[in-house]
């Protein structure tokens, strides 16, 4: 909540289904507005607004003392990009939160609201956020450069409280998103649930795919969870899903925007050239890929799509010539086991380990980033 910038007058929250964005809203109005009629929070799949305008309805929210007005679930509202335009140009005095899915084009390519809108993604829950909510404890997060500098220290202190390690696996599984508390036995279940909807609703719906083609989208996300992280053959990826390279590129687009997957690229996110082949594919998190493919076990996979999922969020990532990854154009990292050792300028991603030394940081740490 820290990490927003309230002060902006149109803010969108954007995030997975499930990733906690009623709730973040939720808390933020309690924390922020009890004690008054400031803020008001509107869930748009009330069929109120089948027949009320969201800029009739601010309207009038501002003329009874408004102030903020709080949106959940803005695509399911019709014309929503000008109606948000409207209020924005008409409505000075309000400020708009909203939250979205996120494929939903809210700043670049939405000539509405861009260079309006300020968008945060809500992410999944940190391994920090996961271990203070299994332990009662209330570590706090640090920077890439202090834990890069500090790591052996920071290790020590939190191994002094408790045994990373004994929590690490199981976050990996079932940790990122936070309704793993409701009920851990069916957290598979209502993840695929929220991929499957992902995949039927929110990704064809923004890029207008047709229904008979969902197959092949899905059948793509599972050769990626399978094989990853790999360098994608385009060719062969199209052969498998029986479809044109073109739209494979395409495919791994729409993935990557609706946060089911990650891209690396030499020079960074690749964002300059949308139909430029990514180097390595990712799944987007850990419990994705223990859901979609259980059966793919590879340690390597695993440890790789933790430190980019975590690091990633904070950092710029880029593949490296000579190492797994590089960060923010400084930071070589290679990613593996216990004995994996830093070499001449590459550093260290070490799982199995409480403490490093020197250029070898514990692979768990990587965690404590948000």
């Amino acid at each position: 909540m820290n990490s927003v910038d309230w002060n902006q007058r149109m803010i969108c929250i954007k995030g997975f289904r499930g990733v906690g964005k009623t709730t973040f809203l939720l808390d933020f109005i309690k924390e922020k507005y009890s004690d008054s009629n400031d803020a008001l929070y509107l869930n748009l799949n009330n069929f109120y607004f089948t027949k009320r305008k969201i800029s009739s309805f601010a309207d009038e929210f501002v003329k009874r003392g408004g102030k903020i007005l709080i949106l959940d679930q803005i695509q399911k509202y019709p014309d929503w990009s000008e109606d948000l335009r409207k209020c924005y140009d008409e409505l000075p005095e309000l400020k708009i939160i909203f939250t979205s899915s996120p494929v939903l084009r809210i700043g670049e390519g939405n000539p509405d609201l861009e260079g309006i809108a300020s968008i945060k993604h809500l992410e999944g829950l940190s391994f920090r956020e996961y271990l203070n909510h299994q332990t009662g404890s209330n570590f706090k997060a640090y920077s890439f450069g202090e834990i890069v500098k500090n790591h052996v220290a920071i290790a020590k202190e939190i191994i002094a409280e408790v045994r990373p390690l004994a929590y690490f696996d199981d976050y990996l599984k079932h940790g990122y998103f936070p309704y793993y508390m409701d009920d851990p036995n069916f957290y598979i279940n209502k993840l695929l649930k929220n991929v499957n909807l992902a995949l039927e609703i929110d990704v064809p719906y923004i890029n207008q795919i047709e229904f008979k083609y969902l197959t092949k989208l899905r059948k793509l996300l599972h050769i990626i969870a399978s094989e990853t992280p790999f360098t994608p053959n385009v060719s062969k990826l199209a052969s498998s899903v029986e479809t044109s390279r073109a739209t494979i590129m395409n495919y791994l687009k729409y993935l990557k925007n609706a946060r089911l997957i990650n891209l690396l690229y030499e020079n960074g996110d690749g964002d300059d050239d949308q139909m430029k082949k990514p180097d390595k594919v990712y799944m987007q998190n850990t419990n994705f890929l223990h859901a979609i493919a259980p059966n793919n076990n590879d340690k390597s996979t695993i440890r790789q799509t933790f430190f980019y999922n975590q690091v990633g969020y904070v950092c710029k990532l880029a593949k490296s010539p000579i190492a797994d990854f590089c960060i923010d154009g400084k930071y070589r990292f290679n990613v593996g086991g216990r004995k994996l050792e830093p070499v001449k300028d590459i550093y260290a991603a070490s799982d199995v380990i409480e403490v490093g030394e020197g250029n070898k940081i514990p692979l768990w740490l990587f965690g404590f980033l948000y």
